[in-house]
């Protein structure tokens, strides 16, 4: 395959444009910036072989979420930013040899992520040596010998850790984790531990699972989809034409967010001719611009207003068989709402009285409802205490295991969800391990590991000397921007298995090597013929996933071959597993799998049907609650009031329409009317005023915390949007900087970006950048 060396430059943001925010999204514009990167990057041969087969039957799954696939599908079942990402990963573009001379860890490290990832794609492994500032290509048995032998000198299995991104596979994830804890050690961060993790406490402790209780026809045949912190129109385009079907199906939207989001408004299709030369459809019913951090508080004031309309009308409102039968809780809910203050609860969410007797209303009237949510919620300091809210409201009219409702976490990366199925958890259950353990004839370990946030506190006090990646950018998607990079500074070696460069290979410690990977849209052939990997979506579906298109480099190797050579190496016989067989033939993986995973027998049979198969999941298919006592749990929470001082703002990270999680595909939120620059801070206008700045205006945005630290990003500037009052919005990963490493969610131990306190002075003289706290030189560039 030809290599083309791009000429890419650092975006400058004196040139950064502001204009009015979109009331509507998708369109014939989504066509253009979908395909013009897709022909320019990759051609029209290579662009048409990955687009259309992108989420088909017989394609492969595309990367950039978990949205099901629907049993109906049009030629072209993909978005915008799904296009965006396929043109990312299956560029020809790639690194040349003499690159790594030619840049230095130092030099890479003051670039920024959209330079790092516009260099093309990996194709050879390569090494910095301790002592040295250079990478340097090596050959793939040297690498593997050089991982394994640091692995076998390690003192304890639990000095290293093993992080997994959402993008690896079932098959990929099964055997990462048997190889981690053949090792010896549970320290299995993942991606899930910095966005849903406190939807699968707050769901596990009230319904006994932590994934969706609805399927697709579910979301097209629902009376109320309820959507509370999320953005479809940039995280999940294709959601919006699952919301279009149920509109047309005689359904109502209410939407819940700080932001007014184009794609919550009005929808184009671009596959209908009403999306085209028309106006769309429009989307939500009733918009709640709610403060941040009320969405408990509202949630609480609709049930008691639920438990009040059953008092004025006895019998008529609850489901009292569905309760009776199959949960318990009532009475003491009962109790606890009688005594909410409705002041409290109008100062928390920012709302009249008369928006919240609406959508109480609402969801009286509906016969069946769906409340999906995502970070907006999960981020929260309350956010596990925030979604037993959502299941007591479900729980009150039996809106959970009948058509059309149910409770809908909607998750970002397009495996995330089956890699935590597959066993990448760092607090699996013991009959997991247990199964584990008698496939392979071996005593996995017991102690619970390290999550991502406590990695990074286990790195900075020198607990954990090494560190690997399966996949995703660490030290980007991680808060605490300062704290995270000089933890991983402090490690023996960190090595990345990877598609193309990011942040994490220039933050590296002492040794480090960058081992590339075939990506998902690849053919991926094996001594025992082509392969496909399978992957399970938000909604539980398993399905295949096969690579379209030839792979941009002949030294490539998958995600299960890498794996798989790292843990012969490493583990010798220590577990019962025919290594080089899993690399060969990945039937052999899901045999195993059929053995160990729960819901997963029969593997090799079942992903062989036209369209896989969906897991089994009680709450939904049964009525059936994997609880203590075997009930659905109405839980009681106390209602704590995210307080705001004088003068400060309640800050969210959020991404740009032109990402992908850490992944910058370029400068411009369409949306949200900004283009050339992403150093930007939305406040609503009459917060500017009040605090005495202008729009326009260069600022330093401060976060406030008890430890006395300012963490600060420096010269960004303010930009009137129509936000929530008291409440502003920066781009993630930019943002993490503003956010404490020990700043978490309760119970769940995630990063709390939604909500981060904030004070804006006018800009201190220096480059645009962040820095971990005041007085500290930023490390960031300036350009990220």
């Amino acid at each position: 395959m030809t290599r083309q060396k791009p000429d890419v430059r650092e975006v400058e943001e004196n040139d950064l444009e502001v204009s009015r925010p979109k009331d509507w999204a998708g369109g014939l514009p989504a066509v253009y910036y979908s395909m013009e990167p897709a022909l320019d990057h990759m051609g029209p041969v290579r662009a048409g072989r990955t687009l259309l087969s992108m989420n088909q039957k017989g394609g492969f799954d595309c990367m950039s979420c978990a949205w099901p696939d629907p049993g109906h599908r049009s030629p072209f079942e993909y978005c915008e930013n799904g296009a965006k990402a396929v043109t990312w990963e299956a560029t020809p573009v790639t690194v040349a040899p003499e690159f790594w001379a030619e840049h230095s860890v130092s030099d890479l490290r003051g670039r920024s992520e959209y330079w790092l990832g516009m260099q093309g794609r990996l194709t050879e492994p390569v090494h910095k040596a301790k002592g040295e500032d250079h990478y340097r290509p090596i050959s793939w048995d040297e690498a593997i010998s050089i991982v394994a032998e640091k692995l076998r000198d390690l003192d304890d299995p639990d000095e290293a850790a093993f992080y997994t991104s959402g993008r690896a596979s079932n098959e990929a994830a099964f055997i990462y984790q048997l190889f981690v804890r053949g090792l010896g050690t549970n320290n299995l961060p993942d991606c899930s531990n910095m966005c849903h993790e406190s939807s699968g406490w707050g769901m596990g402790q009230t319904i006994g699972v932590g994934k969706a209780t609805v399927t697709y026809d579910d979301y097209v045949n629902s009376d109320l989809m309820i959507l509370i912190g999320q953005n479809p129109g940039t995280n999940h385009p294709r959601m919006l034409s699952a919301l279009e079907k149920q509109k047309e199906n005689g359904g109502r939207i209410v939407a819940v967010n700080p932001l007014p989001e184009a794609g919550l408004r009005r929808f184009k299709n671009p596959q209908k001719p009403k999306g085209v030369i028309g106006k769309g459809t429009e989307l939500a019913d009733q918009f709640l611009q709610i403060r941040a951090g009320g969405d408990m508080a509202l949630l609480q004031a609709v049930s008691k207003r639920v438990l009040e309309a059953e008092d004025a009308a006895p019998g008529t409102v609850l489901d009292h068989e569905f309760l009776d039968e199959h949960c318990e809780g009532l009475q003491e809910l009962r109790a606890h709402l009688a005594e909410l203050d409705e002041q409290t609860v109008l100062a928390a969410t920012g709302l009249r009285s008369e928006e919240i007797d609406e959508l109480a209303d609402r969801y009286l009237k509906a016969e069946s409802v769906i409340i999906t949510w995502a970070m907006g919620v999960t981020q929260q300091k309350n956010g596990v205490a925030t979604i037993k809210e959502i299941i007591n409201l479900l729980l009150l009219r039996g809106n959970i295991g009948k058509p059309g409702a149910g409770a809908s976490p909607i998750r970002g990366h397009s495996n995330v969800q089956g890699d935590r199925t597959m066993g990448i958890w760092e607090q699996m259950p013991p009959a997991f391990l247990d199964a584990l353990g008698k496939e392979f004839s071996f005593d996995p370990p017991r102690d619970h590991g390290v999550d991502a946030v406590d990695a990074v506190r286990r790195m900075r006090d020198g607990g954990i000397r090494f560190f690997l990646a399966l996949g995703g950018n660490f030290v980007a998607a991680m808060s605490d921007t300062a704290a995270t990079e000089a933890a991983m500074d402090k490690l023996e070696m960190n090595v990345q298995i990877s598609t193309k460069l990011n942040r994490s290979h220039t933050v590296v410690g002492e040794e480090a090597l960058i081992l590339p990977t075939l990506g998902r849209t690849e053919i991926d052939r094996q001594a025992a013929g082509v392969q496909f990997i399978s992957v399970e979506d938000t909604m539980s579906a398993v399905h295949p996933s096969w690579g379209k298109v030839a792979p941009v480099g002949e030294n490539l190797l998958s995600e299960v071959a890498i794996v798989a050579r790292l843990a012969r190496a490493t583990l010798g016989n220590k577990v019962d597993a025919d290594w080089e067989g899993f690399e060969a033939d990945y039937d052999r993986i899901r045999d195993h799998i059929s053995h160990v995973v729960v819901g997963c027998e029969d593997y090799n049979e079942r992903i062989r049907h036209e369209g896989g198969f969906v897991m089994a999941n009680g709450p939904r298919d049964s009525r059936t609650f994997n609880t203590p006592t075997g009930k659905a749990q109405l839980t009681v929470n106390g209602l704590d009031l995210l307080e705001r001082p004088p003068g400060r703002l309640i800050l969210q990270t959020m991404r740009s329409h032109d990402q992908f999680n850490t992944t910058i595909y370029g400068h411009n939120d369409r949306y949200r009317g900004i283009k050339k620059g992403r150093h930007v801070v939305f406040v609503n206008p009459e917060d500017i005023v009040e605090l005495g700045l202008e729009d326009g205006q260069l600022v330093d945005v401060h976060g406030e915390y008890a430890d006395g630290k300012d963490r600060v990003l420096r010269r960004f500037r303010l930009v009137s949007y129509p936000t929530a009052r008291g409440c502003a919005a920066a781009y993630y990963p930019e943002g993490n900087v503003l956010v404490p490493l020990d700043d978490t969610v309760k119970g769940s131990n995630t990063p709390v970006s939604k909500g981060v306190i904030v004070r804006l002075e006018p800009a201190f003289e220096g480059p645009a950048g962040g820095s971990g706290e005041e007085n500290v030189a930023a490390d960031m560039p300036a350009t990220v």
